[in-house]
This record gives C-alpha cells, structure tokens and sequence, in this order.
C-alpha cells in the first residue's frame, strides 16, 4: 500500500509532499525520548562567600563556595557555619563533555560535631541513601536515574545556567531530581519536575542592587501524594545580563517539610525580597502624573 501511494504521489508531481513525510518518518525513527543537558555555558573555577538567610531574609549563617575542574570533573563543595558551631556542607561532582551529567550529591549537617543529617547519591550506580541520627533512620535504595536529565541539590543551579537560552525563549523543560520523603522510612525516588522563567527581577543583596533572572523548579508531585505531602517549588535567579552566574536560591534544604531558606551571593546582615521589575515598571508608569493639555491663549 505505503508503495501504491508513493507512485500516486509521484504521478501527481506532489514531490514536496513526499519529501515533507520522508522529513517526518525520520524524525520519528531517529530522534529517541532521551533528552540531555547540551553544555553550552562550561563551568570553570571560582570561590566565594555567599549568606544563607531563612526565607524572611535574617542571616543564619556565613558560606563558602569553591569549585573547581580536577580529572575532567567538575567538583563543587558549598559549607555553611553557623553561630552555634552547626555545619552544614553540600558536595556534588559533575561531567561536562559534551553533556552535563551529575555523578554524586551528597548533603551533610553536623551538631556538637557529631553527624545529625546525612543525604547521597551515587548516580553512576544508581544508589541513594539517607541518615537521621536522632530518629534512627537509615536507608539506603535503588533508584531510577535518567543519565544526562537527573540532578539534586547544587546541579540544577548548573543545569538552568546551560538551559538558560531556551527558558527565557519561553520553553519548558522536564528533568528528574532526586527526593526524600520525610516520612515514614527517608524513601529515596525521584520525580519529575518542569523548569520554567519566571520573570525578570531587582534584589538587594550585600549592600548592592542586583538584577537576575528567575526560573522556577516545579515538581510534578502525583495526586495522591500531595494529600500527604506538600512539596515547594524551589527558584533559582541567575545574574542578567550574561554571563548567567548563581545570583540567589531559594528552597528547602533537603527534605520538603524542611524550613524554606534563601542563599544569596553577596553576603550582608540581611537579605531582602526580589521585586519583579516589570511589577515596579507597572507601578512607576501609572504614579507618573499625565501632564494636561495646554490651551493656547487667544
């Protein structure tokens, strides 16, 4: 039959046509369901100081980011020390030739210098663990990781940077993160979450004002699990215009139901809300008072 028609096609002289559906048939043979993290912004070396704030803007804690490329791998560690002696660090390895891909995560919290909270993942082995020493949870799980298109902590500030092009284009973008239920047993899985721009902001941050982008990590949490649990959004903003580095993030540490925090890049005694500035355009434009028309004198 798929014969009989191509020979009409022909006899017709409908050779656009023909080639239009050869356009489409290959297409759906050879573009598979797989879709990765291209590696259009490379990240390099660099070291600062950023302020970990809770969600209202008062200061916790001081931090320091250091990243770096060692055996064609990007390491990124991110401590924070509190007032009290807590410590709580944040390491993850990375590849980036040709496609970003995380290799291990893992989130750690130290009180009176014993381990409280530990979080890992082993992407290369699919492995995921988790350990809470005052309740005696530990458990460790095989989960499903999507190479290229499965991040946690850190990796999706990296991710967004090299997706930015297409978010601020107005594109969607799902990927996978890895996730642990608060309850009853830290169940490792992981979930699907959207990756959308959110709008263009002003923050003050360190004494300065800042402009950034902001993009918004939604998960998609089934039905029935959010009669249990609720599961923010974390956003991440990334300093406009480009080079597109880590400006601000805010989120839950690790668990869910853990207290929102906010980083900031530029330390200070207090971190303050971004304000969207098309909202600030909006307001500014309609406080201007519109000048009366002049009546020429006779």
């Amino acid at each position: 039959m798929f014969i009989a028609v191509l020979d009409t096609m022909i006899r017709m002289g409908a050779i656009k046509q023909w080639r239009n559906l050869v356009s489409i048939l290959a297409a759906w043979f050879f573009t598979g369901p797989i879709f990765a993290v291209e590696v259009s912004e490379p990240a390099g070396a660099a070291h600062g100081y950023p302020g970990l704030y809770d969600i209202n803007g008062k200061k916790l804690a001081n931090g320091e980011f250091r990243q770096w490329v060692e055996d064609h791998h990007l390491q990124v560690v991110i401590t924070y020390k509190f007032p009290d002696g807590e410590l709580r660090e944040e390491k993850a390895r990375f590849r980036q030739e040709p496609e970003l891909i995380q290799e291990q995560w893992s989130w750690r919290e130290i009180r009176n210098e014993k381990p409280h909270r530990e979080f890992a993942v082993d992407f290369l082995s699919g492995v995921a663990s988790a350990r809470i020493q005052k309740d005696n949870k530990d458990v460790s799980k095989k989960i499903e990781v999507e190479k290229g298109r499965t991040f946690a902590g850190f990796g999706f500030t990296i991710a967004v940077a090299n997706l930015r092009k297409q978010l601020l284009s107005g594109q969607q973008v799902e990927l996978k993160a890895v996730g642990f239920s608060p309850f009853p047993t830290l169940n490792p899985q992981t979930v699907t979450v959207k990756i959308s721009h959110a709008g263009l902001d002003r923050m003050r941050m360190g004494g300065r004002s800042v402009k950034g982008d902001r993009f918004i990590v939604h998960p998609e949490v089934p039905a029935i699990a959010k009669l249990f649990v609720t599961v923010p959004d974390t956003k991440i903003w990334l300093a406009n215009p480009t080079p597109a580095g880590f400006l601000r993030w805010e989120g839950p540490n690790v668990l869910p139901n853990d207290p929102l925090v906010r980083v900031d890049l530029l330390s200070g005694t207090k971190s303050e809300p971004a304000e969207s500035l098309e909202a600030s355009n909006n307001r500014q434009g309609s406080s201007t008072p519109v000048p009366s028309e002049r009546i020429p004198s006779q």
